[in-house]
């Protein structure tokens, strides 16, 4: 009887053997086991990449566009206002005591807001860079011009390059390039007009005081 009982409890301990090693083999082969050179990303078990959430559009926020200056800055800028025929073009070596190339341009002031009087013979000194980058003038041109006060070598230019600058026709009237309008669209004057008056403008500058 003892030995028949020996030999139960002997087969009851290996059948219990067998399947310890049975799970543990089932077990190795989903999660194996991670070696010791540390290499672990290949043990790891495949992770659906989440997305995060996408940021919510600020309504009203528009793209800026870079070079413009809304028309109250020009205003604000300009320390000389006024529009003129352009009576002469030349070429200066450098101001008085200085070496800056320079182009002098002549104006006939037909009418003035800043900087200048009416029927005044002015002239001004721009670096003569602009010129050679296109930015000229001709004699017998009508302009409305926003310049820059002059610097302390007496150089001048218009505000924002030709965001200061206005043609004229023979009869008065202010012409606007696709980029000025886009400028003055925010001005309660001169904004959404295809057509535009030198008085216009003049109305428009008194609202705005020159920056100190």
């Amino acid at each position: 009887m003892i030995g028949f009982c020996w030999r139960l409890l002997a087969a009851f301990t290996l059948i219990f053997i067998s399947a310890c090693a049975f799970v543990r083999a089932q077990d190795s082969e989903r999660f194996p086991v991670m070696p010791l050179d540390g290499n672990v990303s290949r043990y790891l078990l495949p992770v659906d990449r989440v997305r995060p959430p996408l940021s919510p559009i600020r309504p009203g926020v528009g793209p800026v566009t870079s070079g413009t200056l809304a028309f109250e800055q020009i205003a604000r800028v300009a320390g000389i206002i006024f529009s003129g025929r352009v009576t002469s073009i030349g070429q200066s070596a450098g101001l008085p005591g200085h070496e800056t190339a320079s182009t002098t341009i002549t104006f006939q002031v037909e009418q003035a807001m800043r900087g200048a009087s009416p029927g005044q013979n002015l002239t001004i000194h721009e670096w003569a860079g602009l010129w050679s980058s296109g930015e000229r003038y001709r004699v017998g041109e009508r302009v409305l011009l926003f310049l820059y006060p002059p610097s302390k070598l007496g150089l001048t230019s218009p505000v924002s390059g030709g965001l200061g600058r206005f043609a004229m026709d023979s009869r008065g009237t202010v012409l606007t390039s696709p980029r000025h309008a886009a400028t003055l669209s925010g001005d309660l004057i001169l904004g959404g007009k295809t057509s535009l008056r030198y008085a216009d403008f003049a109305r428009a500058v008194e609202r705005y005081r020159p920056e100190e």
